[in-house]
């Protein structure tokens, strides 16, 4: 008994050990990482200059574009609905074609219009939900089209929040930049190196990355079943740097040529938070202001740990409703997780990818214990602890424009955010941006409650878990689509006409107004006159700035999800209490 003891807590020290590490190399890798990338922004030398500059130049002149042309803000944003609006369209011939398009040696059938629709949607906005099965819905033509969506959506968001530090570095100034200019930098330089890197590590270490079919295997118990392959390396690598998440196989990141082992679980983790992260010091070697980039990375560090301390906690002290049947949980809650990760490390990750807008797993959340599931969705309701690759920061960017609005009124002064007068304008674009989150959640989750609740007959394959839980299924649907994330309590039986066009127009809509709000707020204060500091200017770089705007991102958060909240994993946890 003794020896079983201690057995088990050597496992969990080396998995508590296992995340400590994980984080620590984000860290170490995303500060030196965050200055090459304001470097690639702000168009000084880099390394890899003599490798890059003819493959960029050769993209300028196939497409035709100068990059050399400035932009102001609202162009900025014209370029990026249009081309997003042409790889729509690309995306969705493709996916409505397969059946008899090349690429396909497993003859996987043409997708219905409202799957394509959601799936096209899902992966130009960055989301990446997946209301199919990777492995039997794509043929290999499909997988490499999105993966290429995936290259691009993460480019818009990493190239769109460019714009946003150019304008909040400039003093005085109508144009920002080159869109295209950011765009193509953001792929060739930043996404491209390191996804070659992390697809190598992932083939070495078992991922397959051809385009053969099936293979015919031989299990341990002797049958013999035909195992999907695919180039899987390439598409696992920069679903999680560009903070995609989908899957190419059905259970994502929980199967084993998707993620094979512990050393890929923590590069594959590694990945989903790196870029995030390292966008945080970007801002402030842009900037040139490395405190208020700490401030920001304190905050949101903060509220990252806030979700993920409880939730280790409850996945290791297990699912009480098996405790009360007298069964052991030595290792914690394991239901619907691997058992080469751990109870530990599956609920790290599930705090990572929905603190990002990541939406890979390699655990079921479905599973996890109600409190847990709650803080995965309140990771996605916040959307702005870390958040995607660009776009987190522009989440973030709301909450500061509302918490220096705030704060002036609260001690008396102007209300001036880097030498610039926040006013009615921008609070009012800002408050239209934090609200219009929550309201499509919310109204989403009521429509669809309210069509179930009227005929549960009718719409009895949506759930399959009735109650408390399947309350929590619906919610975190359209939680995870308005977040751009992806993940799912895969409960829900969502791939219906309804949930397939109702999410994807929620997807479309959360993904582009959040981005449009904060870079109108962004090129109007950049129009206006430049105010020097003085001792009557509000810091915005310190720690009482900072507690300022988390209890700002708490209130309304609390004020948004709460009584949503309460009817799904609150009621749940007492429940099987």
């Amino acid at each position: 008994m003794y020896s079983s003891n201690l057995r088990n807590f050597n496992t969990m020290n080396t998995e508590l050990f296992g995340i400590l590490l994980m984080y620590g190399l984000v860290i170490a890798i995303a500060i030196p990482f965050g200055k090459y990338i304001g470097k690639v922004f702000m168009f000084e030398n880099t390394l890899l200059d003599r490798i890059f500059n003819p493959i960029d130049r050769f993209f300028y002149k196939l497409s035709g574009i100068d990059p050399a042309i400035e932009m102001n803000w609202k162009q900025h944003l014209y370029a990026l609905l249009t081309i997003n609006a042409v790889w729509f369209i690309i995306a969705m011939l493709v996916l409505t074609n397969m059946s008899w398009l090349p690429l396909n040696p497993d003859s996987n059938p043409t997708m219905s219009g409202d799957l394509a629709f959601n799936t096209a949607v899902s992966f130009i906005t960055n989301t990446n939900l997946q209301h199919y099965s990777g492995e039997s819905g794509l043929s290999y033509l499909g997988q490499i089209v999105l993966m290429l969506w995936q290259f691009i959506s993460a480019g818009c968001g990493i190239a769109i929040a460019a714009v946003v530090f150019i304008a909040m570095r400039e003093h005085t100034a109508k144009t920002l930049g080159n869109f295209y200019a950011f765009f193509v930098r953001s792929c060739t330089r930043i996404l491209l190196p390191l996804a070659v890197i992390v697809a190598v590590i992932l083939a070495f270490n078992g991922t397959p990355m051809t385009f053969e079919g099936k293979d015919t295997m031989i299990t341990l118990q002797g049958d013999t079943v035909q195992v999907s392959r695919g180039p899987v390396a390439g598409f696992v690598a920069i679903k999680q740097l560009g903070t995609n998440g989908g899957g190419f196989f059905g259970v994502n990141s929980a199967h084993p040529f998707e993620n094979p082992n512990y050393l890929t679980n923590v590069v594959e983790s590694v990945s989903i938070f790196l870029i995030p992260v390292a966008m945080i010091f970007a801002l402030g070697f842009v900037l040139k202001r490395k405190k208020f980039a700490w401030i920001i990375y304190g905050v949101m560090t903060v509220g990252f740990l806030s979700l993920l301390i409880p939730t280790i906690m409850s996945e290791l002290n297990g699912n009480p409703a098996i405790t009360h049947f007298g069964i052991a949980q030595p290792m914690g809650s394991m239901e619907g997780k691997e058992v080469r990760f751990g109870a530990a490390a599956s609920a790290n990750w599930a705090i990572y990818t929905t603190c990002t807008s990541n939406g890979s797993v390699n655990a079921m959340h479905d599973s996890m214990t109600p409190l847990s599931g709650m803080y995965a969705m309140l990771g996605m309701m916040v959307n702005s602890f870390y958040g995607g690759v660009g776009v987190g920061f522009l989440n973030f960017y709301i909450f500061i424009i509302l918490a220096v609005f705030i704060s002036g009124l609260m001690v008396g002064r102007t209300p001036e955010f880097l030498g610039k007068k926040i006013e009615a304008r921008e609070m009012k674009i800002a408050m239209i941006i934090a609200l219009l989150h929550p309201f499509l959640i919310l109204s989403s989750t009521a429509l669809a409650s309210y069509l179930y609740a009227g005929n549960p007959t009718e719409y009895a394959g949506w759930l399959a878990n009735p109650g408390h839980h399947g309350f929590s299924e619906m919610l975190y649907e359209f939680t995870s689509s308005s977040a751009n994330n992806g993940s799912g309590f895969e409960g829900l039986g969502d791939n219906t006409p309804f949930w397939n066009i109702v999410s994807g127009i929620v997807m479309l809509l959360a993904r582009y107004l959040p981005i449009i709000g904060p870079v109108a707020i962004a090129g109007i204060l950049a129009n206006k006159k430049y105010i020097p500091e003085s001792a009557g200017t509000l810091k915005t770089d310190t720690v009482t700035f900072g507690l300022m705007v988390f209890a700002v991102i708490a209130i309304v958060a609390a004020l948004a999800f709460f009584p949503a909240l309460t009817l799904g994993p609150i009621a749940e946890y007492f429940s099987i209490h």
